[in-house]
């Protein structure tokens, strides 16, 4: 009984904390316009290692299907190869640091865009994207959703994300992908290169930093390691596993929005660490 009584208020403080984070921080959305026909799925393309081996077996599916690509895809070879639909940028790091090379890199390969892709960012960052792509090319559109976590009481977290306030608590790009492929209207969606293999790259040097190199699928540049590296100075190791907990949880309150939506969303990540989505390859 006891038990139940401290659920109950844990929710409530949640659901209270989500309410006023929206009220605060929520903005107007708009959805994606390349919307999807009934019936249609769509693929994640995660930048982790793996998704060189998902292209390599089922490359010729990947060009077919519509796709998701996230954060620095677009600077590696795959991107123009893949031609995604969809591209998501969530980490201020790619509206904020315009001095990075990579960056550049990045804004420069999607404001070129070849074939028409939609560009999901955060509501709070729809005129920086704009301003960067300098809003001229007919083949990219904009989409925007809020970058915002809510949770507590199922009730309030699905009003929430049903009316694209709030998403389940976004640890990293993932969450928010797969939310603009429910936006979008996929009824299937296929997560890829989601390795999350991250307890793998931890530790902890002699001087007592943390210390975690996370791989992707293509090779980061110098530059860009020392970026991830400066990161992570100054985070205790605590609270880093603290980081990792709440993205495999955000997966699991997903799966449950998504279940009661009809909605079903697989894992196609060879050895992938998330555990709350059920595993099937492409199809």
């Amino acid at each position: 009984m006891m038990k139940k009584v401290s659920e109950t208020i844990s929710l409530a403080g949640k659901s209270l904390k989500s309410i006023v984070k929206i009220a605060l921080q929520s903005r107007p959305v708009s959805a994606p316009a390349r919307a999807a026909k009934p019936g249609n799925s769509v693929v994640v393309l995660g930048n982790g290692p793996s998704l060189n081996k998902t292209i390599a077996e089922f490359g010729d599916k990947l060009r077919e299907m519509p796709s998701i690509a996230v954060n620095f895809m677009a600077n590696a070879p795959q991107f123009k190869d893949l031609k995604p639909d969809y591209y998501v940028m969530a980490d201020p790091h790619f509206f904020n640091g315009l001095e990075n090379e990579n960056v550049k890199n990045l804004w420069r390969e999607l404001s070129a865009v070849e074939w028409p892709m939609t560009l999901c960012v955060p509501a709070r960052y729809l005129s920086v994207a704009r301003k960067l792509t300098g809003d001229k090319n007919r083949n990219l559109s904009m989409a925007t959703f809020n970058f915002i976590g809510a949770e507590g009481f199922a009730f309030i977290e699905k009003a929430a994300y049903d009316r694209r306030l709030a998403m389940p608590r976004p640890r990293n790009v993932l969450i928010p992908a797969i939310m603009c492929g429910i936006y979008a209207g996929y009824n299937e969606i296929y997560v890829t290169g989601a390795d999350h293999s991250w307890m793998e790259t931890l530790r902890v040097n002699d001087n007592n930093n943390v210390v975690s190199v996370q791989p992707h699928f293509y090779a980061d540049s110098k530059a860009e390691l020392k970026r991830s590296e400066t990161e992570y100075k100054g985070y205790r190791l605590h609270d880093i596993l603290q980081s990792f907990y709440i993205a495999f949880r955000s997966y699991h309150t997903l799966r449950r929005y998504a279940d009661r939506k009809g909605i079903r969303i697989y894992n196609s990540t060879p050895g992938s660490y998330i555990d709350a989505f059920q595993r099937k390859n492409i199809q």
